[in-house]
């Protein structure tokens, strides 16, 4: 079987990060050949570049969502369902209400509006809610963000077109902003420990840190 041809160095320099998005990781893919932005949990990314945004999800969740016919797109990855805004700010960054599903999708369709999307044209694709924290029955954090988004989605009338959600195993998803193509890995040979940790750490940093900043959302 042949190998996929490795483009060591891009043609041309990095395309421009939208506004906002400049804190975001941003990298040149080797073995894929093109650029690329990793998002952490309570971040996202879009681009009008057709940029791979990558991730890895335990049980958090992702959407990908684009405008499919001029292909600005982008996603988000969140760790908990939902956050009232009543009394709350947020930075202008999003930096800290995006940890929030809700907050994270409002963000995110609304950055790809702004850019020259269309809502009847969006296109949903949702990954991640895994039951990977193990000793956690009583919070199945997993499950939550589930019903979630796809509780979200249908009141917004918003179709899914693409889920893989839920089972027992981490994923690696590589999303296409312009093309709207996914490749998703679930990471069964590779220990959780790693996941299992960063979104334990997370969830405490949630509880400390409340959303702050210059921005009154409503």
């Amino acid at each position: 079987m042949s190998q996929p041809a490795i483009i060591s160095q891009p043609l041309t320099g990095y395309p421009e990060a939208l506004e906002g998005f400049d804190h975001i990781n941003r990298y040149w893919d080797k073995r894929l050949g093109v650029y690329a932005a990793k998002i952490l949990p309570g971040q996202f990314y879009v681009s009008v570049a057709g940029e791979m945004v990558v991730t890895v999800l335990g049980s958090c969740v992702s959407a990908c969502i684009r405008d499919k016919v001029n292909g600005v797109g982008g996603m988000n990855h969140f760790m908990l369902p939902v956050q009232s805004s009543k009394g709350k700010s947020v930075n202008v960054d999003f930096t800290d209400a995006a940890r929030y599903g809700n907050w994270a999708m409002e963000f995110l369709i609304n950055e790809v509006l702004k850019n020259g999307g269309a809502r009847k044209n969006l296109e949903v694709k949702l990954f991640g809610g895994g039951r990977v924290l193990a000793g956690m029955d009583q919070m199945d954090v997993g499950r939550q963000n589930i019903e979630f988004i796809r509780h979200y989605l249908d009141q917004e009338n918003i179709a899914i077109k693409v889920e893989d959600l839920g089972g027992e195993f981490p994923r690696k998803v590589l999303y296409f902003s312009d093309t709207g193509s996914v490749k998703v890995r679930k990471l069964k040979t590779t220990s959780n420990n790693v996941v299992y940790e960063r979104e334990i750490s997370y969830a405490k940093e949630i509880n400390k840190k409340p959303t702050q900043g210059e921005i009154e959302l409503f």
